[in-house]
């Protein structure tokens, strides 16, 4: 009989109860066929997967990792930490750890919804199979998204787009498979079907998992990323006019809570007794939860605001001698939300390039993110403030990098496409699986 190291650790994980079925073989050999026996089973699986997902990965340190890669000047780091000091200096190696752990907790994730989407069987309830199907697409397409912007050349309008980005995994864990490097036109591809599929699969309201608004919304940014600007566009318009969600009144009132508001389209959950939310460790003062400001503002972001009436020049605070964002002042708030505001400012870049006004116009969508923050009205709009604006608006949440990627801008001295600027292949990855190439620049 055939075990799985990859069940057994997600068993571990989320403490899946041993009792009944589960009691039949011994804990630490727990095989795939009763680790999949049941849809509650398969279920605690999924939840595993989440559970997985907040507590490092999309607990904050993707959004750190995507920050400090793509920022130079607008924020500075004062930490210790050697792996992160490196991806801010633009000056990583094959061994750093930042690196590992976002390709192997990516990949673990990947490997449990696979394991979700192969037993699919185990259900008799058709809404119950649809939304655990959803669901495991949705993060499926989300992580090999995230891994391919940050592990790949970046993605390129109209091109063959066949530079290596990562492995597309869509099988259950086998530690004795060796998969290479699928193209980055393959990884978008997958991205794309996942998330298109997840989106019919999906209920309209999923309680604090991920429904078929959240899984349009990240389509959205799929397809802004790839250039295609009438699909982002219309998927941004779908999320703002049938979802729901609305934007908060003031711009404090969307990160003056622990939990999810009426603008958070998703996010993971965290709370004082699991998960951790890494984005305040590092961005926040000792008294909010921090170490102190590891992260901090400085004075090229500030100068990008044009009032003083705005409530997002003023949403810092001091903390000896250094400026810190207002905006991770919460020790148990959850992390990496998905937020309405994104969706309007998409729409408004995507109609501006195709000269369309679905939904609204560029101008009403900019105002209408300006104006809840108390930023004047503006009286028209090029590129340049749309893009300025979506700074104002998402500084510090993980956009920064493939923001400056795919508007070909540079970061720092370095030109969008630079080799730095992408993560290497950890060389733990490579010991276990020859067939991956390394990327350029880093040492083979």
């Amino acid at each position: 009989m055939k075990y799985s190291k990859f069940i057994f650790i997600l068993f571990f994980v989320i403490g899946v109860s041993c009792t009944g079925e589960l009691d039949i073989e011994p804990r630490q050999s727990i095989s795939e066929g009763i680790a999949t026996a049941t849809a509650e089973n398969i279920k605690n699986i999924l939840i595993g997967a989440y559970n997985f997902g907040r507590n490092d990965l999309y607990g904050g340190n993707q959004t750190l990792y995507v920050e400090l890669l793509g920022n130079t000047d607008q924020t500075a780091w004062n930490g210790t930490f050697a792996n992160l000091r490196d991806l801010f200096a633009k000056q990583m190696t094959a061994a750093n750890g930042s690196a590992n752990n976002m390709y192997a907790d990516s990949y673990f994730i990947i490997g449990s919804v696979n394991t979700v989407l192969a037993n699919l069987d185990k259900f008799t309830d058709d809404a119950e199979r649809n939304t655990a199907e959803g669901e495991a697409l949705f993060i499926r397409g989300l992580a090999h998204f995230e891994l391919v912007r940050l592990f790949g050349l970046p993605y390129a309008a109209g091109g063959a787009n066949s530079q290596l980005g990562v492995p597309v995994l869509l099988l259950p864990p086998d530690v004795d498979r060796k998969v290479p490097r699928n193209t980055v036109s393959e990884v978008y591809s997958q991205v794309v079907a996942d998330l298109t599929e997840a989106y019919t699969k999906l209920p309209d309201d999923n309680g604090v998992f991920a429904d078929k608004y959240a899984a349009q919304a990240v389509l959205a940014r799929v397809y802004l990323q790839m250039g295609d600007y009438a699909n982002a566009r219309d998927a941004a318009n779908d999320v703002i006019a049938n979802s729901g969600h609305g934007l908060m009144p003031t711009f404090a009132d969307v990160f003056g809570t622990d939990d999810n508001t009426n603008e958070h389209i998703f996010s993971w959950i965290i709370n004082n007794q699991e998960g951790t939310n890494f984005t305040v460790n590092h961005y926040a003062s000792q008294p909010l939860g921090g170490r102190g400001g590891d992260i901090s503002v400085e004075q090229a972001y500030l100068d990008k605001f044009d009032s003083p009436l705005d409530e997002r020049a003023s949403f810092f605070y001091d903390e000896n001698g250094l400026t810190l964002t207002s905006k991770y002042a919460r020790q148990f708030a959850n992390t990496t939300p998905i937020r309405l505001a994104e969706m309007y400012l998409i729409r408004a870049e995507a109609n501006f390039r195709e000269g369309t006004s679905t939904g609204a116009t560029p101008l009403a969508d900019i105002n209408a993110v300006r104006s809840r923050s108390s930023a004047p009205d503006l009286g028209a709009v090029t590129l340049d403030l749309i893009l300025n604006e979506r700074e104002l608006e998402l500084a510090f949440e993980g956009f920064v990098l493939h923001d400056y990627k795919r508007t070909q801008r540079n970061i720092g001295g370095l030109p969008y496409d630079d080799n730095r600027l992408v993560m290497p292949i950890p060389q733990s990855a490579r010991d276990r699986n020859d067939l991956l190439e390394q990327n350029p620049g880093y040492a083979n």
